[in-house]
């Protein structure tokens, strides 16, 4: 499948949070090129580390999955999207049954999250390992592989889904103005219990305040959380 780009209109005014408008911001960010190239570089490097360490639990957990559910595949691909609206396949260890996203539809008027989210304690599509997986954020892991191809950051918004884009306003939009993380602010933050404008404004106030001191200090938080968080489902 072709992945598009899908064209971004960021409009003005915002909401009185933001401080400024999208395009002062975005300046803002242009300027931080010294920044940008130390996040690649540790970016890059954390994540040839960890996959190289991580391959035996990958391991584990593949042939946990294929125990679990044979019929189905390890990893699970996912077209998200990315900085300035440039879409990309997430990769993650599949937590799901098969047929998870013919499901979804059924269960829509299920949805626990608010706004451009869907989210259920207890989906019924979430296998028995998956959501130990999911619990322990372990299926997220893959994304090292997006890391490694430049199409996300250990440290940034979480990468929304193409039908969650089109429900974007202006102001929403400021999310993709940076490459999507692996973890942020909002997944250290409460995550799932979190609502949908909080997500955003944590989002934001992490971009707004982007520094290789803070990305430090989000991922000592998001591996202290990692084996004992009760806020992801």
């Amino acid at each position: 499948m072709a992945l598009s780009k899908i064209q971004i209109e960021i409009k003005a005014p915002y909401i009185a949070e933001i401080g400024r408008n999208s395009e002062v911001l975005n300046e803002k960010l242009k300027k931080q090129k010294i920044y940008e190239l130390a996040k690649r570089i540790f970016d890059l490097c954390l994540a040839f580390i960890g996959l190289i360490f991580l391959l035996p639990a990958f391991l584990i957990v593949s042939l946990l999955i294929k125990w679990d559910d044979p019929h189905g595949r390890v990893f699970f691909r996912q077209i998200r999207v990315g900085k300035d609206g440039r879409e990309f396949y997430i990769y993650k260890f599949r937590s799901m049954v098969v047929n998870a996203e013919q499901m979804l539809n059924s269960l829509a008027d299920q949805n626990e999250a608010t706004g451009a989210m869907f989210k259920m304690k207890k989906d019924p599509r979430v296998t028995r390992v998956g959501r130990v997986l999911r619990t322990t954020s372990i299926d997220e892991l893959p994304q090292l592989v997006n890391v490694l191809k430049g199409e996300m950051s250990l440290v940034g918004p979480r990468p929304p889904l193409p039908r969650e884009v089109e429900q974007y306003s202006g102001y929403e939009l400021q999310r993709l103005l940076v490459k999507p993380g692996c973890t942020g602010l909002w997944q250290v933050s409460g995550r799932s219990n979190l609502g949908f404008d909080q997500m955003v404004k944590l989002d934001l106030q992490y971009i707004r305040q982007r520094s290789m001191a803070n990305d430090f200090k989000l991922i000592l938080k998001t591996l202290i959380q990692l084996l004992g968080s009760k806020n992801a489902y």
